[in-house]
């Protein structure tokens, strides 16, 4: 078993509630997804495998894995929320294509470094930020 769903199966433990198989199956299937998944997406995903396994049931399973701080809920200007899972990974931004949704993720040291000084100056103590770029990737430009 992932360590990820391990975790989520401690997280569901440590706050009274059930540990069930399709909790279990749906947090296999998100850890094993790449990049930034919608409920839609994951819905598909499991309907392959467990037909059984309703809409609601992955919905609520996302809500909780963002809850546990194992994933991260991102709500894009294309109104569409979208899943990625937090595992070890650092500080990223984003550039998502209007048109095809494309997402692709950037780091940027300078950027990062220019809001500190940002902050600094406004004497503000930065909790946590998003940068979100809004284009067309190559292939709809």
């Amino acid at each position: 078993m992932n360590k990820r769903v391990k975790d989520f199966n401690q997280y569901l433990t440590t706050m009274g509630m059930n540990l069930t198989h399709q909790r279990t199956a749906i947090a296999d299937a998100f850890f094993s997804t790449k990049g930034h998944v919608s409920t839609e997406e994951l819905y598909r995903i499991m309907n392959k495998k467990h037909p059984q396994i309703g809409y609601s049931t992955v919905y609520r399973t996302l809500k909780l894995l963002s809850k546990g701080g194992l994933a991260t809920e991102r709500h894009f200007k294309n109104g569409h929320t979208r899943y990625e899972h937090i595992a070890e990974k650092k500080h990223h931004d984003h550039i998502m294509c209007l048109n095809c949704g494309k997402i692709v993720e950037f780091e940027n040291k300078k950027i990062e470094e220019l809001q500190k000084e940002i902050a600094i100056e406004h004497n503000f103590v930065i909790h946590d930020h998003k940068m979100e770029l809004y284009g067309y990737c190559p292939k709809c430009r």
